[in-house]
This record gives structure tokens, C-alpha cells and sequence, in this order.
């Protein structure tokens, strides 16, 4: 009996497979029918591949470019900090120094000024007196009046005026008679007529009134 050969060819993803049946045997003949693994790898050495970095890991460049972002806020925060503490240092030298005016100025409010006890003395005590209650005056028109009126006497008394017929004699620095003063006493100083101070003030108070000034009384007032 003649022998019958058949040949089978089957295609699996590009892989032939030929069976041959022949005489009761069985025979399988494989064959590939892409690329071999060799050509393959040797296909993908001759590409040209660029460096890309794993997804979430930064490259280079953008370590490079956070490093200098970071630098940059940094430098600014310094700055920034600087400027503060020059501004605090600043504000707590004005505050220190109007503390100190402001103690200085209380010591002054606290402590009275003194003043000799003559005619210079007075004389300087009043003008501040004077200056205080805005009532003109300067220190040559006080001394001239009162060196015509009594010679620079505080207790002289004119008994034979008109003003002493009529029983209110002038008295004092500057021979001022009690009406007088009583209507032009400054608050602050004695109510006494023949107190120095009393007296130059009341008296420069009450031709500050008529005539202006006292520095513009030459005689009699």
C-alpha cells in the first residue's frame, strides 16, 4: 500500500508549526517566522535614546532651579527680618528718648526755680511770672521804674502825695497804692502789698492796661 503524507502548516503568532503524518507517525516541524531575539536587540542598540527621568523624580535642572528659589526666599526673609529689627530699634530709641524729655521735663515741673532774694532776684521772678500771664515788660523797664519810684526800696512809703492825704499812700518797688493793686494782683503771688514780687507784677499788670507796657512809663503813673 502506498504511503500518504500529509503535511499540516499551522500560524501562531508568526510561529509555522508543520505536522507530517505519515505511516502512523507523527512528525512536528517548528518554525518562526519573525525576527530572531538576536536582530531584535540588535535593532533597539541602534537607537539613539534620551535620558528621561522616572515619573515624580526631578531632574537636574529642577533641583538646580528649586535650589535657587529656595536661596531667594531666604535672602528675602533676611531682609525682611533685618528691616523689622532696624524699625524696632529705631522705635525703641525715640520711645527712650521721649521718656527721658518727658522725665526731664517732670524733674523741672517739680523743682522750683530759685531766685536770690534782692531786687535782681525779684525783678527776674516776676518777668517769669509775667511771661506766664502774657503781661508785657522787659527786664531795663522794670529796674528803671523801680529805681525812680523807691531805689530799689520794697518797704518805701510816699506820706505826702495826694494819694497819702487821701489815705492810701503808695508803697513798695514800685509805689503802688492798695485800690491798685487789689484790681491788678496777679493769681499766684502774694496779696500782700509790699511783697516784692507782688508788687512789680500787680504794677506792670496795671500798666501793661494804661500805657501798653511798663518800658514805655517814664514818670509818674
Amino acid at each position: 500500500m502506498p504511503r500518504i503524507s500529509t503535511l499540516r502548516i499551522t500560524r501562531s503568532h508568526k510561529i509555522a508549526t508543520a505536522v507530517l503524518v505519515a505511516a502512523g507517525s507523527v512528525t512536528a516541524i517548528t518554525a518562526t517566522g519573525g525576527p530572531s531575539e538576536a536582530q531584535t536587540t540588535a535593532t533597539r542598540s541602534s537607537v539613539s535614546v534620551e535620558p528621561v527621568a522616572a515619573a515624580g523624580v526631578p531632574t537636574a535642572k529642577d533641583a538646580a532651579e528649586k535650589a535657587a528659589k529656595e536661596n531667594a526666599a531666604k535672602e528675602a526673609a533676611a531682609k525682611k527680618a533685618a528691616a523689622k529689627a532696624t524699625a524696632k530699634k529705631a522705635a525703641e530709641k525715640e520711645r527712650s528718648e521721649k521718656q527721658a524729655a518727658n522725665r526731664s521735663t517732670e524733674r523741672k515741673a517739680v523743682t522750683p526755680k530759685k531766685y536770690a532774694n534782692n531786687l535782681d532776684g525779684w525783678i527776674r521772678e516776676s518777668l517769669d511770672i509775667m511771661d506766664k500771664k502774657n503781661i508785657p515788660g522787659s527786664y531795663e523797664g522794670l529796674h528803671r521804674n523801680i529805681m525812680r519810684e523807691s531805689s530799689g526800696n520794697p518797704n518805701a512809703v510816699n506820706d505826702w502825695d495826694i494819694n497819702a492825704q487821701n489815705g492810701i499812700p503808695s508803697k513798695g518797688l514800685l509805689q503802688v497804692i492798695q485800690p491798685t493793686f487789689d484790681a491788678y494782683h496777679v493769681k499766684g503771688t502774694p496779696k500782700k502789698l509790699t511783697d516784692p514780687v507782688a508788687n512789680i507784677t500787680a504794677a506792670a499788670n496795671y500798666a501793661a492796661d494804661r500805657y501798653g507796657s511798663i518800658d514805655n512809663v517814664d514818670s509818674a503813673y
